[in-house]
């Protein structure tokens, strides 16, 4: 993320300096109106699940930005907006995914995602000063088709996982990861191409 910069003369509504992936302050009416409609949509689609898994899929379709056929998610799911979040055909999420979809998260084709896997867009200034103020950004995360990302995994801001590439348990990725590399670690690095 760029450093703290304020343009005094911007007259662009918080959500739209959201959207554009600017500083913005997240307590806007906006902002915080379509985090209220995605916690209720992903708690309806959270306790859908346990009654019955396929039907709580139906539930996703509205919640999320896209929702390809043949994918499968497990509850729960939590997110920021859920709009920003696309998932690929035939990619199974298993249990605990955390997507805050501050800015699109984008995930491929056929991926498998384990459990407790966290997938952050926003960011924080590192001036002390506007972080009191409440200001925040956010960077997109895209993961390549069939990627397969282990349990515990935390990917970070701006990142991009190549396809067909391999993130062992418990990794912290802070980088990009080229296509059809093994990465582990914390931070995450490339042990060898696949």
């Amino acid at each position: 993320m760029k450093p703290f910069h304020l343009d005094e003369s911007d007259t662009r509504t918080q959500n739209e300096r959201m959207l554009a992936g600017d500083w913005y302050i997240a307590d806007d009416p906006e902002i915080q109106a379509a985090h209220r409609r995605a916690l209720a949509e992903a708690d309806r689609f959270n306790t859908g699940y346990a009654q019955d898994p396929d039907a709580a899929q139906e539930v996703l379709r509205g919640l999320l930005g896209t929702f390809g056929e043949g994918a499968h998610v497990r509850a729960p799911l939590r997110v920021d907006y859920g709009t920003r979040l696309h998932i690929g055909e035939g990619t199974f999420v298993n249990f605990r995914l955390v997507a805050l979809d501050v800015l699109h998260i984008r995930i491929g084709r056929n991926c498998q995602l384990a459990t407790n896997i966290q997938l952050l867009t926003p960011v924080h200034p590192l001036e002390p000063q506007p972080r009191r103020e409440g200001w925040e950004g956010a960077e997109p995360i895209t993961i390549g088709d069939n990627v397969w990302i282990g349990g515990g995994v935390i990917v970070c801001p701006g990142v991009t996982i190549g396809e067909d590439s391999v993130i062992g348990a418990g990794s912290v990725v802070t980088r990009d990861i080229p296509a059809r590399s093994l990465a582990v670690g914390n931070p995450a690095r490339v042990i060898r191409t696949l």
